[in-house]
């Protein structure tokens, strides 16, 4: 709770959520549970609406393929160790061999990486500083002056556990409740 100031600490409410979800007694084991949270709470619609949205945009019609119902639910019952072997999707890479090549199969999963909001330098670390130290921000008393300076002192050496930038997040917010007067 180091990023929040004392007033704003409360109840852990997501902390709670999930640990009853992942209690949940229709399933056969933890990462089984983990799963079931992450299909039936987390990813709901995502990668239906980002599809839709993407190819709607440039006048393309797009279909997910995995998504079928009766695919889905024979998947979900497949132990967790299954569906993780290997580094994930094993089932998917096995059917896929020979119909597509390996080089694609086999290759590390990507993503989109912004170095820019990672490695916060130059404009955009200024325009962060401003966003941070401006008198709204101060006045609200959300984060901890300790907190933000820690970040702003050391811009590319805080980051999540999926590498993002804790600066980035933090600024972002901010400025959005500086947008919305909140």
């Amino acid at each position: 709770m180091q990023l929040l100031t004392p007033a704003y600490h409360g109840p852990d409410v997501t902390g709670d959520y999930l640990t009853h979800q992942l209690a949940d007694a229709y399933t056969d084991d933890f990462m089984d549970a983990v799963l079931k949270l992450d299909v039936t709470t987390l990813i709901v619609d995502d990668p239906v609406k980002r599809v839709d949205n993407m190819t709607m945009a440039w006048g393309l019609e797009a279909r997910v393929p995995f998504l079928d119902h009766h695919l889905v639910e024979l998947v979900a019952q497949c132990p967790a160790q299954i569906k993780l072997a290997s580094g994930g999707k094993p089932l998917l890479k096995r059917i896929a061999r020979g119909l597509v090549p390996d080089a694609v199969i086999d290759r590390p999963k990507g993503y989109f990486p912004m170095p820019a909001l990672k490695y916060v330098r130059g404009p955009f670390l200024a325009a962060m500083r401003d966003i941070l130290n401006a008198q709204a921000c101060r006045e609200r008393g959300l984060f901890s002056r300790d907190y933000i300076d820690r970040l702003l002192d050391a811009p590319d050496q805080h980051h999540t556990r999926i590498q993002g930038s804790k600066l980035w997040q933090l600024a972002l917010l901010e400025h959005w409740l500086q947008c919305h007067q909140l």
